[in-house]
């Protein structure tokens, strides 16, 4: 009996880590989720009006509106945890619309952000000299990565076999 109770107690114990271990989601959609991309959207908006999206990149830059901020996002595609990945490449572009004033100081540029919200429309400006859609998103929530965030990620290497480094 007592190999028995050692085994599930090992195995409740394996299964409460790698629980622990999942990647928990930083942001919730109160609604299905759109897979489109913010490039995408820009050549579709009338497709994807109000549809939620869960989106994420680099902070690009913030202004202050009289009602609302808009903070311009390179998009970039998100990991099982959410979190940018930078070394992907670059999605497009979009502006997260936030409710009232927000400090420029919380929102730097450079700062990495992930975010759920309803796609609101588009607003054509320029990219340089290009002409450019931006997708605007009512942001319901925003989480922003400290900095240096892609680089705790645990590294785990497993193997078994022979081998020659040369």
């Amino acid at each position: 009996m007592k190999p028995r109770r050692f085994l599930r107690a090992a195995a409740i114990a394996a299964a409460t880590l790698l629980a622990a271990c999942a990647a928990r989601p930083v942001v919730v959609a109160t609604a299905p989720v759109t897979p489109a991309l913010p490039y995408e959207v820009a050549a579709e908006p009338e497709r994807h009006a109000g549809a939620e999206v869960i989106w994420g990149g680099m902070i690009l830059g913030v202004v202050n509106r009289e009602s609302q901020t808009e903070v311009t996002i390179l998009a970039y595609p998100l990991d099982e945890a959410q979190r940018p990945v930078p070394s992907a490449g670059t999605r497009g572009r979009f502006i997260i619309v936030l409710p009232g004033y927000v400090e420029r100081h919380d929102y730097p540029d450079g700062l990495f952000v992930t975010l759920s919200g309803r796609l609101a429309g588009t607003r054509a400006g320029r990219v340089g000299e290009h002409a450019y859609v931006y997708p605007l998103v009512e942001a319901a929530h925003v989480h922003r990565w400290p900095a240096g965030f892609q680089f705790d990620r645990p590294h785990w290497h497993i193997g078994i076999g022979v081998g020659v480094r040369l």
